[in-house]
């Protein structure tokens, strides 16, 4: 499983590519305060721009919103900084600290059940204050590819022709990290302290093309302190591509297959209930169930749309008993021209 150093931390060089992106991802959970963020800063330095979003999950289960852009041609790294929102970086490859303070239009999540045809519309986004100020620090190594290497991350193995294809799209280098959260969030005043938050981060580099995948599935979960998952099922015109890690507390795994079956709401779209298999190259099988609590969906470019799902995940050890984690099952669909996903379901 690659390791990745400390450099890529940093910024990458720049490439001539007009879709090149370097990207910064964070996503928290708290359960005892029901509360959460997922958030994204990208660096398009060919396209002279940076924008940061961050979605939070309020304790009423409404998701909060918060967009912003700037003109930005040259690459920063250790301090991401624009509008209400910074990240910044204490530790390479250990620790970041992100704040935030802006006003947040809040919108209904999705929660499988779909409103008749007929019936009213959605209520108008009401603002919320947001404010919060969490440490992040992980607990894995960067575990990833920095897009020089073959498709496992080891120089002198060719890339399949899955990874080739994917590198044009989503981006060539990418690693992912488990981690705590500690620190505060408060909604219009009301603060609530973090005590057990577990996340995920990842940042990629290369270019990036929303509606060039013909779909992915991607994970992050965090059962406990010891066991976490990351990873993606993308698809591909070469084939689907399956390629992340399994953390068992001391070391990690390249994972071989992401084997899923999805229960559906009635728009065919939204997932509520994700049966996950991970299997791994050592030879073992983790069995999962992701119950998703809510999808707050995004639609990046037209006919992209992608579903964030908060779930809760329970794992069935081989010796009978259960644990229970959280964490995000992402689903990206390409729709057609009557909103539906172009690739099935699984």
């Amino acid at each position: 499983m690659p390791i990745l150093e400390a450099r890529h931390e940093l910024a990458h060089p720049v490439e001539q590519d007009t879709a090149w992106s370097e990207s910064y991802y964070f996503n928290a959970y708290d359960p005892a305060t029901d509360s959460g963020f997922f958030t994204r800063v990208g660096i398009r330095p060919n396209e002279g721009t940076m924008d940061v979003a961050v979605s939070v999950w309020l304790p009423d289960g409404r998701v909060a919103e918060y967009r912003s852009v700037k003109e930005q041609h040259e690459m920063v790294d250790s301090v991401l900084d624009l509008g209400g929102v910074r990240y910044e970086m204490l530790a390479a490859l250990g620790s970041w600290r992100l704040t935030m303070d802006a006003d947040a239009p809040a919108r209904p999540c999705t929660n499988g059940a779909r409103p008749a045809d007929d019936g009213p519309g959605p209520p108008p986004a009401e603002s919320v204050r947001v404010a919060f100020d969490v440490r992040f620090d992980a607990v894995t190594p960067a575990i990833g590819t920095d897009g020089q290497r073959g498709a496992d991350g080891h120089a002198g193995r060719p890339a399949s022709a899955q990874a080739v294809a994917a590198a044009g799209t989503v981006g060539k280098g990418h690693f992912e990290q488990a981690g705590r959260w500690t620190g505060w969030l408060t909604v219009d005043g009301a603060r609530l302290a973090w005590q057990g938050a577990h996340g995920n981060r990842d940042k990629s580099w290369g270019p990036r093309r929303w509606g060039g995948p013909k779909m992915w599935r991607w994970f992050s979960i965090n059962v406990g302190d010891d066991m976490h998952f990351g990873g993606i099922r993308l698809g591909t015109e070469a084939g689907d591509l399956h390629r992340g890690w399994v953390w068992d507390g001391d070391a990690a795994t390249s994972v071989a297959e992401w084997r899923l079956r999805t229960e559906l709401a009635d728009d065919g779209l939204t997932h509520k209930v994700v049966h996950l298999a991970v299997l791994d190259k050592s030879g073992r099988t983790y069995d999962l169930r992701g119950d998703v609590l809510r999808v707050a969906g995004t639609r990046q470019v037209s006919g992209t749309v992608v579903n964030e799902g908060l779930a809760r995940w329970t794992y069935h050890d081989p010796d009978g008993t259960t644990r229970t984690g959280y964490g995000i099952s992402e689903y990206l669909h390409q729709t057609d021209g009557s909103g539906r996903p172009v690739v099935p379901v699984e």
